[in-house]
């Protein structure tokens, strides 16, 4: 049981390879160590859910039938390596391109946090005291807003976000993992160490 324990993870640029818009299975290639990554929390009893925005769907890059199939494959090349993402969650919304329904002033286009509690009410989730982990920047000012720990992954856009909003427009976030492995590694530690600890935010970068 994971008694509502819970990991957000981005999708592109952490879990996979960031191609820009992801149209094609040709182009989905997993990061190394992200299944590595997804595994451990599988086996210390956390959930691994991922919340996307796909706004690709709006400006006609693919249907949204199409993330089914990349999402099966995700999981289908999760599970060979031995682990298991519990949940998909994505927004396939743009507020200004494309056609209705999907241009619209969603709550689910992260950094809204429509998915997250959209995804805790499915899964019985508790937002408070669980764990954001993000190639961009605007996902980790979601951790604040719901009680939960900001991690920055330098794969993706990491890298580039990290050095624009350091030195440009202050730091959300609490730790700065070079990918999803060590950003779960130290969440877990965390946890273990300080099981019952206020999470505050400490601004340091990678080690």
């Amino acid at each position: 049981m994971t008694n509502g324990r819970v990991v957000f993870l981005d999708r592109d640029g952490v879990i996979n390879e960031e191609v820009g818009y992801l149209n094609h299975l040709d182009r989905l290639r997993l990061l190394p160590r992200s299944a590595e990554g997804i595994a451990l929390l599988n086996h210390a009893g956390w959930r691994a859910v991922v919340v996307t925005n796909q706004s690709g769907v709006a400006t006609g890059y693919f249907p949204e039938s199409f993330l089914a199939e990349v999402h099966a494959e995700i999981q289908r090349r999760l599970e060979a390596a031995g682990a298991r993402v519990d949940a998909f969650y994505y927004c396939p919304h743009h507020p200004t391109i494309g056609e209705p329904p999907y241009r619209c002033a969603c709550d689910c286009r992260k950094p809204r946090t429509g998915l997250l509690r959209r995804a805790a009410a499915d899964l019985d989730l508790r937002l408070e005291g669980s764990c954001i982990i993000s190639d961009r920047y605007r996902d980790l000012t979601m951790a604040a807003e719901i009680g939960a720990t900001g991690i920055l992954v330098l794969t993706g856009y990491g890298t580039g976000e990290y050095t624009w909003w350091r030195q440009s427009r202050g730091w959300a976030a609490q730790h700065v993992a070079q990918d999803l492995l060590q950003a779960v590694r130290w969440f877990l530690e965390r946890q273990a160490q300080q099981p019952q600890s206020a999470h505050h935010f400490s601004g340091r970068g990678p080690r």
